[in-house]
């Protein structure tokens, strides 16, 4: 099947009528239809390796059924309980050729794809019926070969026993409605006994419908219970059904508990049989030395190894990870224990940093990277395509390039490998996208997950993780842990039921992440790591800047109706109150429209501009920032159109590093600034050129081979003051030790991504104590999006310690919007449905 990407172009204005509506809310390009590439073994069956998009300009093709991801979902998941002997890559697969239609898919499962070999057998087993010959159900029940495990034994039973739903609405209210089977009993008893949180956990039931259900207690047997659903307008019977739904759930995360408790017990009797190693292997470049510590994790990588066992390391940021893997890969080559090369996939910030590391300290691990232009891509794949992965230990490559092309994805997916390891790890924190469905392809026997910050907004990201770094182990249950842990709060004010039911979640995802998670954190392994401090500098903004911020809060207050409408327009609005909090020429309040006529007609007639209608550059131009303005005349040679200096100094922000830098660098420290936005960066450029600051800078443009050379020279040179990075680009992985002093000066709504920013100066080899500040300007969304990191950070203390509890999950965007603009009950729920449905939407 051919890939086709259907891409729509904007669609102009062509006239204005309130100028500062238009700039406010920006026109959105239109979303156009992308077909969703679902990997699949059979995926393609014949791929010319080429550079274009791969289809075929003569093949015939049908028409596309437009649907939402949850629609996908959906039919996805019918499909899946339908043909459970199928995998479920098979099972996409079927899907997308099938456009979707879930009938057309089963068809082609049973044509095209074959069963799984692990379990079909247990499968038949345990679906057969009752009308089986002796002879074939003896053939059924026969086992092949000691493959599967007790407890995946098991889950076939569980499949049978939630066969039959507990409520049907043909059933007669006879005698017999009366009788309660296991399951009956089970879902009577949940009705009956269950907390308002827990029945909120039920689909369907919203606190109010709950609320009810604990009025009409208690339930004398199942028809009392089914006669009061049915009777009540607000309530349903088919409630019964969603009990033993989530009951079942219930009962399979139960299921994988005991088989975590297993591993556990596995994995300490093999440590007290001796299992490990005492020193770091030979090969190891004797220069270095492996912390104790390290050599704990390299221990436990090599257990898990022999127990064939899949990890997740997460140490904190700065203990070495990346040194613990190199050990691990030196103790499998001097072992003759690699099977294949290896494959680790890193973001690209860190892929020269990965070459350098290995070739400190292990000279003899072969490596190749896989990197280049799609002409040098090309050249590797014919060459892999020859010889196989041969000639190398450890084939080396970015996340963005695994999975780039058609080719890249099958060559990935059909080429054998021995480990793969996934640097930055919590990139694949969400089971939904599409980036999570390629990597889960590539053909490695082994994974290992590497993250500093393997929790981050919720529960739901850890048991992201786990599914993909054991997804044989999870199997069908995925689903159920992606409905479980998903869940969120419906009650405004916590209580002690909400307190003890989020205990419960926090409690069984310890126990889950147990055999599979090693973390250290830095003050309980590195005692000699210099102290870090943080400060919070809640500043005030400027009175321009001030007057500016209160007039976007009063214009989308007096018009709430935007709020709702357009694409993800919620998420729109809070970025433009941030890009308010942080310059004032992030808006555009200094050149006028007049002005933009007059640069409009003038860059009609500049060659190196491709646009000759002044209108159209008009409005293009009303809907960009100041600094956006000045930087496109800038580029196009109108040299006269200047922004005055004091203009770029005019933030409270900058009046607050006015004071702070200097003094930092007579004191002879070292700075990083990190910030959300290029766009600021871009400001942060300027203002240190009036103020006469030495920096450097790096962010996602700079080129891939250009910024290994870049840390280098600032480590290097101390006369290069600050270091300018985007949070994004510049906060994974890299260390930049010869600074002590970090300057975040925007928050990102995930608090994880600034400790990983701030993490590259406060890691192994920094000798100063470390000072970390976060600017804050008052009065605005920044002192929301504060509150909400602190709530994050709570939760990963609450999981990675042995206190209990956990935060109320929110959706972030609806909670700072309700705050800043002061939004109703009425109003915050349209805004979350509005910002669900934008969600939904397939994305670009």
């Amino acid at each position: 099947m051919s890939e086709s990407d259907a891409a729509a172009k904007p669609t102009a204005k062509s006239s204005i009528s309130d100028l500062r509506q238009f700039r406010i809310n920006k026109p959105n390009a239109a979303i156009g239809t992308k077909t969703e590439r679902v990997p699949g073994k059979k995926r393609i069956q014949v791929m010319a390796d080429s550079d274009s998009d791969g289809a075929d300009g003569n093949s015939p093709k049908k028409a596309k059924v437009e649907l939402t991801v949850k629609e996908k979902e959906e039919r996805f998941l019918a499909a899946a309980k339908i043909s459970t002997e199928y995998d479920t890559m098979d099972i996409q697969d079927a899907l997308v050729r099938s456009n979707w239609i879930v009938s057309e898919a089963l068809v082609y499962l049973k044509q095209k794809c074959t069963p799984k070999s692990r379990g079909s057998a247990a499968h038949v087993a345990a679906t057969s019926t009752p009308k089986q010959t002796n002879g074939s159900a003896k053939h059924a029940s026969k086992p092949k070969k000691a493959e599967r495990s007790d407890s995946e034994a098991e889950d076939s039973a569980d499949e049978v026993y939630s066969k039959s739903q507990v409520y049907d609405s043909d059933d007669s209210d006879t005698e017999g409605s009366k009788e309660m089977t296991g399951q009956r009993k089970k879902v009577f008893e949940f009705m009956n006994t269950a907390s308002l949180i827990e029945l909120q956990t039920v689909k369907t039931l919203s606190e109010k419908k709950a609320s009810l259900i604990v009025e009409l207690r208690p339930f004398k047997d199942w028809a009392d219970l089914r006669q009061k659903l049915v009777s009540n307008k607000a309530l349903s019977a088919d409630l019964l059904n969603n009990a033993q739904e989530l009951i079942n759930k219930q009962n399979n995360v139960a299921n994988i508990l005991a088989k975590c408790n297993k591993l556990v017990q596995r994995l300490e009797s093999a440590i007290e049989a001796g299992a490990g190693i005492v020193e770091q292997p030979k090969i190891l470049n004797g220069k270095f030395k492996l912390a104790d510590y390290q050599l704990i994790g390299l221990n436990w990588l090599t257990v898990m190894n022999k127990q064939q066992m899949n990890g997740i390391l997460s140490d904190e940021m700065g203990l070495g990870k990346t040194i613990q893997v190199i050990a691990f890969l030196a103790y499998l080559k001097e072992n003759n224990l690699s099977k294949a090369a290896h494959l680790i996939v890193v973001p690209s910030s860190t892929l020269d940093n990965w070459a350098s590391e290995i070739a400190r300290w292990c000279p003899s691990l072969v490596v190749e990277k896989y990197h280049g232009s799609q002409e040098e891509r090309r050249r590797m794949r014919i060459r892999f395509a020859k010889e196989g992965f041969t000639g190398f230990d450890v084939l080396l490559t970015t996340y963005h390039i695994v999975s780039s092309t058609p080719e890249e994805r099958k060559m990935f997916r059909v080429s054998k490998l021995h480990y793969v390891i996934f640097d930055e790890a919590h990139m694949l924190k969400n089971m939904t996208t599409q980036r999570y469905a390629n990597l889960i392809t590539i053909n490695a026997e082994m994974r290992i997950l590497l993250t500093g910050t393997p929790l981050q907004n919720n529960l739901l990201e850890l048991m992201s993780l786990l599914c993909f770094v054991m997804p044989t182990f999870f199997g069908k249950n995925v689903e159920d842990i992606k409905s479980l842990f998903g869940k969120k709060s419906k009650v405004e004010n916590g209580n002690d039921e909400l307190s003890q039911f989020q205990e419960t979640q926090v409690e069984r995802a310890k126990r889950i992440m147990k055999p599979f998670v090693l973390r250290r954190l830095k003050k309980d392994v590195l005692s000699h790591l210099p102290k870090k401090h943080t400060y919070i500098n809640k500043v005030a903004m400027t009175d321009s800047q001030k007057r500016y911020y209160n007039d976007l809060v009063e214009y989308y207050s007096n018009n709430r109706g935007e709020i709702y409408s357009g694409d993800r327009a919620g998420v729109s609005i809070m970025i433009e109150m941030r890009k308010l909090a942080n310059h004032p020429l992030l808006g555009r309040y200094y050149f006028s429209d007049e002005k933009l006529r007059e640069f409009s007609k003038r860059l009609a007639t500049v060659s190196t501009y491709k646009k000759t209608n002044p209108q159209y550059i008009f409005e293009e131009m009303a809907v960009m920032s100041d600094f956006q303005v000045w930087q496109l005349c800038n580029k196009h040679e109108l040299d006269d159109v200047i922004i005055p200096d004091r203009l770029i100094c005019e933030s409270g922000k900058f009046k607050h590093l006015d004071s702070l830098l200097p003094k930092l660098k007579e004191e002879g420290h070292r700075v990083l600034i990190f910030s959300q936005f290029t766009m600021m960066l871009d400001i942060v450029e300027r203002y240190l050129d009036i103020r006469k600051h030495g920096y450097c800078r790096l962010d996602g443009s700079t080129a891939v081979e250009e910024r290994q050379d870049m840390i280098n020279d600032f480590n290097a040179d101390s006369d290069i003051f600050i270091f300018l990075l985007s949070t994004k680009a510049g906060g994974v992985g890299i260390n930049l030790t010869a600074a002590d002093t970090c300057i975040i000066h925007d928050i990102d709504f995930n608090p994880y991504n600034d400790k990983q920013a701030e993490d590259r100066c406060h890691r192994m080899g920094q000798t100063r104590p470390v000072s970390i500040y976060r600017l804050i300007s008052e009065g605005t969304i920044e002192e929301g999006m504060l509150m909400v990191a602190e709530e994050k950070l709570k939760l990963e203390k609450d999981i990675t310690s042995t206190d209990k509890g956990e935060v109320q999950e929110t959706k972030c965007v609806v909670r700072l919007l309700t705050m800043a603009l002061g939004l109703d009950k009425e109003e915050e729920e349209r805004l979350n449905k509005s910002i669900n449905s934008s969600l939904t939407s397939p994305s670009k």
